[in-house]
């Protein structure tokens, strides 16, 4: 576990971007079973998402087309919320960061922490923009 006053800030900048921070079991089985459609971030204190993840989802917000609902985990923060996050996004191993987008509950686009790794926050952006296009 990380120590929150360390976390807070990285937390805070996609809570402040209107993602919701998701902190319980319940808080991810209520998104992830919304109808519409839902982006989850599995965050992490790792330079690829503070360098790239973080702004590539940020950036990504600035489109046409947009999930529903935006919602957030900090991995090694909120860890019964991240564990339970992660069995959504079965069968991919588990990865932080990473981010899946979701259709009335099914996962139908999901971006591996290897999938981030190297590709800069235009790259990652320019993704998940043509998975709102096509699923948004």
């Amino acid at each position: 576990m990380y120590p929150p006053e360390l976390t807070m800030p990285m937390k805070e900048e996609l809570v402040s971007a209107g993602f919701k921070s998701l902190e319980s079991i319940e808080d991810v089985d209520n998104a992830i079973n919304k109808e519409g459609t839902t982006l989850l971030v599995i965050n992490s204190v790792c330079g690829c998402a503070a360098g790239t993840m973080r702004p590539g989802v940020l950036l990504s917000t600035k489109h046409d087309k947009l999930p529903g609902n935006m919602v957030t985990v900090f991995a090694g923060v909120d860890s019964e919320a991240t564990e339970q996050a992660r069995k959504y996004t079965l069968p991919y191993p588990p990865s932080s960061p990473s981010i899946g987008l979701f259709k009335d509950g099914t996962l139908v686009h999901f971006i591996e922490r290897h999938h981030i790794e190297g590709r800069s926050a235009e790259m990652i952006a320019d993704n998940l923009k043509m998975a709102y296009d096509e699923y948004c």
